[in-house]
């Protein structure tokens, strides 16, 4: 896997990542085929789990980097990653105060951001849209500093970061083919819904690695800004979402259990 990465370039790199993030969305979203719903409960955890990946790939992956990146720059080592994380929060949530959305399970008077008349459908895409974008920013970021020859992490590094958040796409998936179901919708309309919800990751993606392929300077900024979009996105959205369900203990577990995962793979793949 890794000796056919290395035959490309950084973008190609990048988009066969996000392919497979965006194909892990589609699975999760396909089991809408084989079962007639889901249980609650390995939903709320999974959702935890995502969570849990998510938090871990932040500072593994983005936020130490960052910080160990800018050591011989001219201004404090904390400074750039900071800086980018903050910014990567504001982005985020002005961009969940613009774009209309609704959660998984919530009533239509429960819509977040600009007023719509737009279907339940799209804003449930959209709800899982906002939480692909910045695991597709990460994901191009990374891809980009490997191939930026200052030294930066390895391609396995990078690979094992997109398997974790790859497996932590399937129950967002999921989470917008059943409830669409649920509402009537053929089983082939909510695949088709379910997986467009990953669309933007391979967006968001080429984004993060032109801008860290544009300047050297930027890598730490630019790091921080996807640790600081997905924390923002962890908190906003993913975690409240596994908590809802009256599941909370399985959910926080799952957290746990996504966490380890992913400093697992990132450690160890560095």
């Amino acid at each position: 896997m890794l000796d056919f990465l290395r035959g490309f370039s950084p973008v190609v790199q990048t988009l066969i990542a996000t392919m497979f993030t965006w194909g892990m969305t589609a699975l999760g979203a396909a089991a809408v085929f084989a079962f007639r719903g889901y249980n609650q409960k390995i939903l709320d955890m999974m959702l935890g789990f995502a969570a849990g990946v998510m938090i871990s790939a932040s500072f593994w992956s983005l936020l130490a980097p960052a910080v160990s990146m800018c050591a011989n720059m001219s201004v404090p080592c904390w400074l750039p990653a900071a800086v980018g994380f903050a910014a990567g929060a504001v982005v985020l949530r002005v961009i969940d105060l613009v774009l209309p959305h609704i959660h998984p399970g919530l009533a239509p008077d429960k819509a977040e951001g600009a007023r719509t008349k737009w279907r339940r459908s799209t804003l449930l895409v959209l709800a899982i849209t906002l939480h692909n974008i910045p695991e597709g920013l990460a994901v191009g970021v990374v891809f980009g500093a490997v191939a930026s020859g200052t030294g930066y992490g390895s391609l396995a590094g990078a690979v094992a970061l997109t398997v974790g958040l790859g497996i932590q796409n399937l129950p967002e998936g999921l989470a917008v083919s059943f409830p669409l179901r649920r509402e009537g919708m053929s089983r082939l309309k909510s695949f088709w819904y379910g997986q467009l919800s990953g669309i933007v990751e391979p967006l968001a993606a080429l984004a993060g690695v032109l801008t860290v392929a544009s300047s050297r300077v930027l890598m730490p900024y630019a790091l921080g800004f996807a640790a600081g979009a997905m924390i923002y996105v962890v908190v906003e959205e993913v975690i409240p979402e596994s908590q809802t369900g009256g599941n909370s203990d399985i959910a926080s577990l799952g957290t746990i259990v996504g966490f380890l995962l992913m400093m697992i793979l990132d450690v160890s793949m560095q």
